[in-house]
């Protein structure tokens, strides 16, 4: 009995799972085929569940035509929508095709008044510090990195040699004022000999002549009349001797002994020489030429010996700073100087400087160095980018931060003139 129930069961199931549109066969008939006994009560309790379990499969498997028709339409509608949105937004897009052509062309054909290039950097003033006479220093006056106003005490070397130098060169000046002032004594003196010799010359030449007339009588001796001779001779030399002298005394006094000894050549390079003592003295206390900031001012220290012309640090001036671009040739076009620009900085992006073109390069940067580029000599290579221009800017609003030289920037220039529809 049990073995006839375990073999009807496993065929039932199969018969549901692969016929589910065969109605259930009642247990009945299962009971009363021939060879077959009927299932007890446990089995056809399962079977009745498994019956109920296919067709629950069945109805979610297999719908309706109820259903399956009201699935199409929702697809069908959604189909629609989809096509109708499709189309309306196709529609949208042709109309906006005509006016975002004529947008585009206004905008190309008023464009192109800006010329704007990053080629640029900000450049200032900038100079090694250095003085023209060699020393020990003796005071660094500023620190690294801090800023200076025009004629601020930057390092000083030590004056000692310098004041020494100084007083030699007064005391020898003072030494020329009294020789020109004895060379003028001397003249006078040489004056005063020159008129007594002269009067002897005269007194000479009387005697003389007296030797003569005598000596034709006979009443002198030919002895007598000879020393009268040689004694004018004498005198008249030693006159022509003083006159000479005072002549060149007279020549070394300017040729003028009434000219101030202030006026007088040796007068005035003892001057000078004591000007130059002095003005090395004063060279031994160095200052800034300009406004701005010192940089690498740890180069030197006091106790350093300094020579003539040797750079001590550097002074960069942040108050007066431009713009040096290298836009490209194509765009030089219209460029000129006096054109406003708008300069905006890498570090700072948030902010606009405005400026004005100062000028353009005579010729590009290449031609001012050693080797010119040129095109028959192989080293020629074409740069688009070559004619650098200047731009000024105004710096005068302290509330903006400080521009730095060597800062990366944006140059826009308004040139003023637009592409137009000309060809030609």
């Amino acid at each position: 009995m049990l073995e006839t129930d375990s073999e009807t069961f496993p065929r039932l199931s199969c018969e549901r799972r692969f016929y589910p549109a065969d109605p259930p066969a009642p247990l009945q008939d299962a009971a009363a085929r021939p060879g077959r006994s009927p299932p007890s009560a446990p089995a056809a309790s399962l079977l009745a569940r498994s019956d109920a379990r296919g067709d629950a499969r069945q109805a979610d498997i297999a719908p309706g035509p109820k259903s399956q028709d009201q699935s199409a339409t929702g697809q069908s509608a959604t189909e629609t929508g989809k096509s109708a949105n499709a189309q309306r937004l196709r529609r949208i897009l042709y109309a906006l095709l005509p006016i975002a052509l004529i947008a585009g062309g206004y905008v190309y054909l008023t464009g192109g008044s800006i010329v704007s290039t990053d080629d640029a950097y900000v450049n200032a003033r900038q100079v090694g510090i250095s003085t023209d006479v060699s020393g020990i220093v003796s005071e660094v006056d500023v620190q690294n990195n801090h800023h200076v106003s025009a004629g601020q005490v930057l390092y000083r070397l030590d004056p000692r040699p310098f004041e020494i130098a100084l007083d030699n060169a007064r005391n020898n000046l003072a030494q020329i004022s009294l020789t020109l002032q004895a060379m003028k004594q001397d003249y006078q003196q040489l004056l005063s000999d020159a008129a007594s010799e002269q009067s002897q010359v005269a007194l000479d030449q009387i005697n003389y002549r007296r030797n003569a007339s005598l000596l034709n009588s006979g009443a002198i001796s030919k002895e007598e009349y000879d020393q009268a001779q040689y004694t004018l001779e004498t005198d008249t030399h030693k006159l022509d001797a003083l006159k000479e002298q005072a002549t060149s005394q007279l020549v070394k006094l300017n040729s003028d002994v009434n000219t101030p000894v202030e006026e007088l050549p040796q007068y005035q390079q003892a001057k000078a020489q004591l000007s130059e003592a002095q003005r090395e003295l004063d060279h031994t206390v160095v200052r800034a030429p300009f406004a701005g900031t010192v940089t690498n001012v740890p180069s030197i220290a006091p106790g350093k010996y300094l020579a003539a012309s040797t750079t001590a640090f550097f002074l960069v001036d942040t108050d007066r700073v431009w713009i040096d671009a290298t836009p490209k040739e194509t765009e030089l076009t219209y460029v000129r100087p006096g054109q406003p620009a708008a300069v905006s900085v890498d570090a700072y992006p948030d902010l606009v400087w405005h400026g004005t073109v100062e000028s353009i390069s005579p010729a590009a940067a290449q031609q001012f160095s050693l080797l010119p580029a040129q095109n028959t000599s192989g080293n020629w290579v074409k740069v688009v980018q070559r004619v650098p221009l200047r731009v000024r800017v105004d710096t005068s609003d302290k509330s903006m931060p400080v521009l730095r030289a060597g800062m990366s920037v944006v140059v826009d220039i308004k040139t003023g003139h637009t592409r137009g529809t000309s060809l030609f």
